[in-house]
């Protein structure tokens, strides 16, 4: 018998998630299922985004090393974008066109963190839907008609249904896990979901 799916909640502006990329590697690489829900854990900030002020101090030093150690380029964006245009475009994309899903995650992401690109844009969202081939028309109908943003409505509350307060939070093996942890720690995990089929 197949383990259960993990979970995955993320938002694209948190920077642990844009690292986590590199723990979901190791529990897919493993041949566990990781099915990602996005969830926005800043939905306070306006629409126009804010300024991100300095980015100094041990925890933005520890995130700059767990980044260059997964591979991933990082470059503090000089703002933050409200998130839930990209979020539910994410989610639509998961739902109705699954293949592109983890490319189109993994483009929002570097778009953020590596190009610094506003993902409060929908023209930054549009290209890298085309990019990675999501039908753009389909996605933008589903973000007019709101048909978009109920999916990840749906998504945010079984997240907060399973106790999710913070991203990125995984739940494994009947376990959930907030906050990045060391890549050992998913090894661990990985092996517990894989005892438990």
């Amino acid at each position: 018998m197949a383990s259960a799916p993990i979970l995955h909640w993320f938002d694209f502006i948190c920077p642990f998630c844009y690292v986590g990329q590199q723990r979901n590697d190791i529990l897919e690489e493993r041949g566990l299922d990781v099915v990602h829900l996005p969830f926005q854990i800043h939905p306070e900030i306006p629409l126009e985004g804010i300024d991100a002020g300095p980015r100094v101090g041990p925890m933005y030093a520890s995130l700059e090393r767990e980044a260059a150690r997964a591979g991933l380029p990082l470059n503090w964006p000089a703002r933050l974008p409200n998130t839930r245009t990209a979020l539910a475009a994410a989610e639509w994309v998961r739902l109705f066109q699954p293949k592109v899903s983890g490319d189109f995650n993994r483009g929002l992401f570097a778009a953020h963190f590596a190009l610094g690109e506003d993902l409060g844009d929908m023209v930054v969202i549009a290209q890298h839907a085309v990019e990675v081939g999501v039908d753009l028309s389909a996605l933008c109908a589903a973000l007019i008609d709101g048909a978009a943003s109920a999916n990840l409505v749906e998504v945010e509350s079984m997240g907060t249904r399973f106790g999710v307060q913070a991203t990125p939070s995984w739940f494994i093996a009947g376990e959930l896990i907030s906050g990045l942890r060391p890549p050992s720690e998913f090894e661990r995990l990985a092996k517990k979901a894989l005892s438990d089929e």
